[in-house]
């Protein structure tokens, strides 16, 4: 039997409605930061919560609240999961070949200051994963290289967060964008134009909030020149080609730019100080020394020999997120061609698209139609599968014994047995949240907000982003609820679609999702409550600073509007 959503399930009132929406996002709030529970209980009691208030309160059929949650718990696990393991796994296959120690000589050589260390992984690398790949891989592998350097575990995973702000909008070649036009019917390229012309304030503020986090002020002007280089040439870039090329490719281009002109600048300028942890034997800010047995301690062979299962999964991200190749390997390619069209059936056998029962086409939303609902299992489009061929092609350029090969996947497999299990059980909860309004409910309330809408509808973005983990996620929740509010308050409505999504990415850092990866990477699992208290204030300043672009853009910036 069909149901059908009802967003103000408390005497018809909104507000009260929306308070009870509240309860199983506050509730998270207080299981980590207050109560500080570990993570997968803190997931596992959330969801239960969120069911609660879904049949409780919502109405929703007992039945189809679990169903939900079941179709969240294996979107999970894959790809969501599948990439976090694959991603830890690699990460460990170069330590235990001792390829690691190569990749962290080569980065000292280029600079041993922890802040410009930061700028080269966090922001720049994780930038370029994020165009590639997303879906938390970023996060993981940049944050476990920090902490292969020597960073602090909790530093390291923080800083990753805070620096995979700028990248989220375009991340996975451009899927958030892209997936606003159809529900939206603005074209991808307009978004992406107006995205472009507010993501690059933050993006030109996010190399220097980085090293003012880690180092305070003074510190931060000793590497400003670095800080600028980095900065702009990412904004710079991500302006042009997101107005000029389309949402496919900002982050990819800007994250290349910007890393190649910071290590170039590097060759030419050094900072005073070399700045190093309070923790770190060497804490005193040191003069820099380049000892010439220390530049030439690994050949170039050496060091790209250890870099190579970096560059493979820069590869074969790359690859799987092309198209039409990335179609073919979920079997939805249409073209002609021979290559393809086996890589098409092989993906057909290996791509699952189930109906969910008790819960496909049997809930109506707020568009007065059937909400489709699968399992869908892509194993072999998933991202995490790249990244699995990576390892084993890995496996062999390391010279890595079977035994050795299957042994550290084990290990990453047990470590990570309980961030999955949170990671599963908070995904469920966004699927129940969004199946049985509350998300609905939040966004009509914001959406009450009328002249001061052009200043809350980031926050709609922001809000989406914690409850699903994903920017995509958000943009479909809420992209529709944007333009139609945008439209009765006289906003652009590709204004507050752009807002919806340069929100969003301030979200990133605080989604449970987000921490559960963070945490699992770098070795944290069952600290996530630490690491939700050190980004929280950072994602609600971040939020305010787009919150403010987008009504000085309503208003006396419109001009900057395409």
């Amino acid at each position: 039997m069909t149901w059908t959503q009802n967003f103000t399930p408390i005497t018809d009132n909104l507000v009260l409605s929306s308070l009870a929406a509240l309860i199983p996002i506050l509730y998270f709030f207080w299981a980590l930061t207050i109560k500080r529970m570990k993570g997968y209980m803190a997931g596992i009691t959330t969801l239960l919560v969120a069911l609660a208030v879904a049949v409780l309160i919502y109405g929703m059929p007992a039945g189809k609240a679990v169903m939900s949650a079941s179709q969240g718990a294996v979107y999970g696990l894959l790809p969501i999961g599948w990439i976090i393991i694959t991603s830890v796994f690699l990460y460990k296959m170069t330590v235990k070949s001792g390829q690691f120690n190569i990749i962290r000589s080569s980065v000292l050589s280029l600079t041993e200051d922890r802040r410009l260390q930061a700028l080269l992984v966090a922001f720049s690398f994780g930038a370029f994963l994020e165009g590639a790949a997303g879906f938390g891989a970023p996060v993981a592998i940049s944050a476990a290289l920090l902490v292969g350097l020597g960073f602090n575990p909790l530093y390291a995973a923080g800083i990753c967060l805070i620096a995979n702000t700028a990248p989220v909008a375009f991340g996975a070649v451009g899927i958030p964008i892209i997936a606003m036009e159809g529900p939206t019917g603005i074209a991808a390229m307009e978004i992406s134009k107006m995205v472009g012309r507010q993501l690059p304030f933050l993006s030109t503020f996010i190399p220097l909030y980085l090293i003012l986090i880690m180092t305070g002020w003074k510190r931060s002007l000793e590497v400003l020149p670095a800080i600028l280089v980095s900065g702009i040439s990412f904004a710079i870039t991500q302006y042009l080609s997101s107005n000029f090329l389309g949402p496919e490719l900002p982050d990819i281009l800007s994250a290349l730019v910007s890393l190649f002109a910071l290590a170039i600048f590097l060759k030419f300028w050094k900072p005073k100080t070399i700045f190093r942890f309070a923790s770190e034997e060497t804490a005193a800010a040191i003069q820099p020394s380049y000892s010439a047995e220390e530049e030439t301690k690994y050949t170039k062979w050496q060091i790209f020999h250890a870099w190579s299962p970096f560059l493979l999964l820069t590869l074969f991200i790359s690859i799987w997120g092309m198209n039409p190749i990335k179609p073919a390997l979920s079997g939805h390619y249409e073209g002609n061609n021979v290559l393809l069209g086996g890589i098409n059936e092989i993906g057909k056998l290996l791509t699952f698209q189930i109906e969910v029962p008790g819960l496909h086409n049997e809930i109506i939303g707020s568009n007065g139609l059937p909400i489709a609902a699968f399992y869908k299992i892509e194993l072999l489009g998933a991202a995490g599968t790249a990244i699995l061929l990576a390892a084993i092609v890995t496996k062999f350029i390391a010279h890595m014994s079977a035994k050795d090969f299957y042994g550290t996947f084990v290990e990453a497999m047990k470590e990570l047995a309980k961030p999955i299990l949170m990671i599963s059980t908070v995904v469920a909860f966004a699927y129940v949240t969004n199946a049985s309004g509350m998300s609905t409910t939040l966004g009509m309330t914001l959406a009450k907000s009328g002249d001061l809408f052009p200043f809350f509808a980031p926050v709609l973005g922001w809000l989406g982003v914690f409850i699903t983990g994903s920017d995509t996620s958000a943009n479909l929740l809420f992209g529709s609820l944007q333009k139609v509010t945008a439209l009765k308050v006289g906003m652009e409505p590709v204004l507050a679609l752009a807002a919806n999504s340069s929100g969003g990415v301030t979200g990133k850092m605080i989604s449970p999702q987000s921490i559960a990866i963070a945490c699992a990477a770098v070795g944290l699992a069952g600290r996530e409550s630490e690491l939700l208290r050190f980004t929280l204030k950072h994602s609600l300043f971040l939020l305010l600073l787009v919150c403010v672009i987008t009504f000085l853009q309503n208003g006396v910036l419109s001009w900057m509007i395409p």
